[in-house]
C-alpha cells in the first residue's frame, strides 16, 4: 500500500506540479502571493486522496519518508498536498494537546488547508539555542492571559493567511526551568500582535512559509486559548519537534537529489580546456561523494523514522538528533558542490542551488542548532571502560 502510495504522489508530481514550476517561479519573483493555479493543484490533490499524509494518523514518520523526499524536490510541492512546514508539526501538536473545541477552531481549517499557522519560539534577544532562556511573558488577568515580548525567526508568521500562532511563554516564573513555560494560541488579527517585518536568511526568502518578526504588547486572549496543561510548554513542543525535524531531512534529501541530477546533466553539457567537465576527476568525485552522503543521511533518517513510529520521541530523540545533524551538514556540502560544477548560474534565481545552500544552511540553526544536538548525543555515548594503558585494545609492551 505505501509503495503504492508513494508511486501515485510520484506521479502527481511530474505530471501536475513539475511542468509548472517555471511558472510558479515567475510569479513569484513577480510577489504576487500565491499563483492562481496552486488551488487547483491543491483540490486535485486532496481528490486523488493525497492530503495531510505527512499526520501520524495518516502514515507513519517511515512510510511518510520517500513521499516527503518526492515533494522536497521543488520548494512549494509539499504545499500541494497540505503537507507544508511549519503547519503540519502544528496540526500534530493540536492534535495532541488540543481540547475538542481548540481542534474545531484551529485544527479543522488546517486540516481543510483554509488557514496556515505558525509557532513563535525563537527570540532575538536571548540565546534561544538554550531554550529554557524564553522570555516571552503570559500573565494571567482575570479571564484573560497578557502576552508580553518579541519573536523572531517565525515561519509562516508573515503569511497572509496565517490565522494563528502558537506562543511559548514564562507563565510561571517560579517553577523550575523546564516548568516555566506553556503555550497558548494567540490569533494574528488579536490587537496588540504586531508584524515587525519579513525576514530573510543569507538573502533567502521563504515564499512558502515566510518569515517574520513578531511583537506582541499587552496582548489578551482568553484562558481557554491555553494549549495543554500550564507549565507543560516544553513537553507539548517536543510532540511537534520530532516529526519537524525529520520532515526537513526527508525534504532536503529530496532536493539534494535534484541536485546531482542537475550537477550529472551541467557537467556533461559544458566543456572546459577541451574535455567535458564530467571527464574530470573532480568532477566524478563530487558527484560520487555526493551520491554517498545522500545514501548515508536517507539510512539515518529511516532509522530515526523507525523508532519514532515504534518507540516514540523520549526513545527515539537521539536518532532523531543524529539526522538532524547530519543530513543539513550533508546538503550544505551537496549544493556547494553543485554550486561549484554550475559556476555564477549556480548563484543565481535561475537554478535551486542557492535556495538548497541557504535552506540547509539555516537547518543547522533552526528547531535546534547543531551544537546543542550534539551535546546531547555525547553525553548517551558510556564512558571508558578501561583507560589507554589498560585496554585489552591496546598492544604496546610495558616498558
Amino acid at each position: 500500500m505505501t509503495a503504492e502510495l508513494t508511486a501515485t504522489v510520484e506521479a502527481f508530481f511530474e505530471i501536475e506540479i513539475l511542468p509548472r514550476h517555471r511558472d510558479w517561479s515567475a510569479h513569484v519573483a513577480a510577489r504576487r502571493g500565491s499563483p492562481p493555479f496552486l488551488a487547483g493543484l491543491r483540490a486535485k490533490a486532496r481528490a486523488a486522496g493525497l492530503w495531510n499524509l505527512g499526520l501520524p494518523d495518516r502514515l507513519s514518520n517511515r512510510a511518510y519518508a520517500p513521499i516527503a523526499e518526492i515533494t522536497g524536490r521543488l520548494p512549494w510541492a509539499p504545499e500541494v498536498f497540505n503537507c507544508q512546514a511549519p503547519d503540519v508539526p502544528n496540526m500534530i501538536m493540536l492534535q495532541h494537546a488540543a481540547t475538542p473545541a481548540q481542534q474545531k477552531r484551529w485544527l479543522e481549517p488546517l486540516l481543510e488547508g483554509r488557514t496556515r499557522s505558525a509557532f513563535g519560539m525563537t527570540e532575538p534577544d536571548v540565546a534561544s539555542s538554550d531554550a529554557t532562556n524564553i522570555a516571552t511573558t503570559l500573565r494571567r488577568d482575570g479571564s484573560e492571559w497578557v502576552v508580553n515580548g518579541r519573536k523572531w525567526y517565525i515561519t509562516g508568521g508573515a503569511h497572509p493567511d496565517c490565522a494563528f500562532v502558537i506562543v511559548m511563554g514564562v507563565s510561571r516564573p517560579e517553577a523550575a526551568r523546564t516548568g516555566r513555560h506553556s503555550c497558548v494560541i494567540v490569533p494574528m488579527a488579536t490587537p496588540g500582535l504586531r508584524v515587525v517585518r519579513e525576514l530573510r536568511f543569507m538573502g533567502w526568502e521563504d515564499s512558502i512559509a515566510p518569515i517574520a518578526e513578531l511583537d506582541f504588547t499587552d496582548v489578551r486572549v482568553p484562558l481557554d486559548n491555553l494549549l495543554g496543561a500550564e507549565g507543560e510548554g516544553f513537553a507539548a513542543a517536543q510532540v511537534r519537534l520530532g516529526p519537524a525535524r525529520l520532515h526537513h531531512c526527508m525534504r532536503a534529501i529530496g532536493a539534494c537529489e535534484v541536485l546531482v541530477e542537475l550537477m550529472m546533466a551541467r557537467a556533461a553539457e559544458r566543456r572546459s580546456f577541451g574535455r567535458a567537465v564530467i571527464d574530470y576527476d573532480a568532477t566524478q568525485q563530487a558527484i560520487a561523494r555526493s551520491r554517498i552522503e545522500i545514501e548515508q543521511a536517507r539510512l539515518l533518517v529511516l532509522q530515526a523514522a523507525d523508532r519514532l513510529d515504534r518507540e516514540g520521541h523520549q526513545a527515539a530523540w537521539r536518532d532523531v538528533s543524529m539526522a538532524k545533524v547530519a543530513v543539513p551538514e550533508a546538503a550544505q556540502r551537496i549544493a556547494d558542490r553543485a554550486m561549484q560544477i554550475f559556476g555564477a548560474m549556480g548563484g543565481s534565481d535561475d537554478a535551486p542551488i542557492h535556495r538548497a545552500f541557504a535552506t540547509a544552511r539555516m537547518l543547522r540553526i533552526a528547531d535546534g542548532p547543531d551544537e546543542v544536538h550534539l551535546r546531547q548525543i555525547f553525553r548517551q555515548e558510556p564512558p571508558a571502560r578501561w583507560s589507554v594503558a589498560d585496554s585489552p585494545y591496546i598492544t604496546r609492551p610495558d616498558s
